[in-house]
């Protein structure tokens, strides 16, 4: 038998509160930071410590044609107020949205054997309208400034020296778009796709509670994709896509969930919170995430637990309704139903609750509903040894029709219920 189980939790992250007090003429503030990276924000903040980490890691290839890792590199060093550069003794002024460099510090940063194929690329983004420049100092210099830069970017008006090693600037997403369509992607201008495309805690995009999740803005709010997408997108084989990806999975730059069948595939990002909020990174729990997407849970024929299993049979009791029987067609097996309770015990402990790593943990099960209903619903209790307050869960179970009897029964949805602890 197979099961598709939910469970939603109200807790995974305490949002952070604070209060200002003041005297008695003033008022007193209470306020609530949720942080959210959502769909519908025009611009993405790109951190220039990210893409110098990024610029550093010379075993992500740059060779490509559409030019956006090479377009973020220069608004990376674009200034965002009014400075002076002095270089071979002389002073050169740099307005926002601007900056100026030796030919030989570009070649440097675009990865080129010669300055003058670092010159072509400013060529191209020139004739495309992203930027222009002029060569100076017998054209060993290069000043170039970011079109439109003042647009998406706030412009200060004083004079003092921008540091190129911190603090972000706005990227607007639509020139993404532009530039990964011109030609075919390197490696270096997947990562910056994937990052700019990242959505968190965002309610129209599925699966962003759990993570920074990519979601190329399709306007079906699932981040679902496919090789064959992502190869047409990006202008390369579905065998590079994979290996690529897999590539990048290997150096802790994503996480991977690949579904079976032609359910496809969602990539959530790893070190994206802490980068862009500055916050602890959530883990990806993969079985966590199959749950969210609907993606049914598959219960082996071999149901004998290793002997290291966390959670042991007497550690979970569970209730049958009455006249229930266990072999009754609708009701579920205890031996399943202990699966199940195993199931969402990994889950809550990756999520915090340490309570489900402790071998002298209670779990009851309790039947709310008939067996002989189609959506079986059951409430859950995690008693703590220690006499703390225990956990409740309500769960909502229904079967799957396998694929070849679709056609004469129908499907049933799992559903969620809350989950509060009293």
């Amino acid at each position: 038998m197979q099961s598709i189980l939910i469970v939603e939790t109200q807790y995974p992250q305490a949002p952070l509160c604070g209060c200002l007090f003041f005297s008695k003429e003033d008022f007193i503030l209470d306020y609530q930071l949720e942080i959210k990276q959502i769909v519908d924000y025009p611009r993405c903040r790109i951190y220039r410590e990210f893409i110098r980490s990024l610029m550093d890691d010379r075993d992500i290839r740059t060779n490509g044609s559409s030019y956006l890792f090479y377009y973020m590199t220069l608004c990376s060093y674009a200034n965002f107020r009014s400075s002076y550069r002095r270089i071979e003794g002389i002073s050169y002024l740099v307005e926002p949205g601007e900056w100026i460099c030796k030919t030989s510090e570009l070649a440097d940063w675009f990865r080129t054997r010669f300055q003058h194929q670092a010159v072509a690329i400013l060529d191209f983004l020139q004739e495309q309208n992203y930027i222009t420049y002029t060569k100076l100092g017998r054209n060993h210099l290069i000043k170039f400034t970011i079109n439109g830069w003042k647009q998406h970017n706030t412009a200060l008006d004083y004079n003092y020296p921008c540091l190129k090693n911190v603090g972000f600037f706005f990227f607007p997403v639509a020139a993404v778009h532009e530039l990964i369509s011109m030609g075919k992607c390197s490696e270096m201008d997947i990562v910056l796709d994937l990052w700019v495309h990242a959505i968190y805690n965002d309610r129209q995009v599925q699966g962003s509670e759990l993570g920074p999740v990519v979601y190329f803005r399709n306007t079906t709010g699932n981040p679902l994709t496919n090789f064959s997408d992502l190869a047409l997108r990006w202008g390369i084989s579905k065998a590079t896509v994979s290996r690529i990806l897999s590539k990048l999975q290997d150096k802790k730059y994503l996480s991977l969930v690949s579904f079976t069948g032609k359910h496809g595939s969602v990539i959530y990002l790893c070190s994206y919170l802490s980068t862009m909020f500055g916050i602890s990174d959530v883990m990806i729990d993969k079985e966590e995430i199959s749950m969210t997407f609907q993606v049914p849970v598959h219960v082996p024929e071999d149901l004998s637990l290793p002997e290291a299993e966390a959670i042991q049979d007497e550690q979970i009791t569970i209730m049958e309704a009455d006249g229930c029987v266990s072999g009754q067609p609708g009701c579920v097996s205890k031996t399943h139903m202990k699966k199940v309770v195993q199931k969402v015990a990994q889950i809550l402990a990756t999520q915090g609750v340490s309570c489900c790593e402790c071998p002298r943990t209670q779990y009851k099960l309790y039947p709310l509903s008939d067996c002989k209903e189609t959506d079986l619903r059951y409430s859950l209790q995690i008693v703590c040894p220690d006499g703390k307050i225990p956990y409740r869960f309500e769960l909502t179970l229904s079967p799957i029709i396998p694929p070849d009897d679709r056609s004469n029964a129908p499907v049933n949805q799992a559903g969620t219920q809350n989950e509060e602890r009293r």
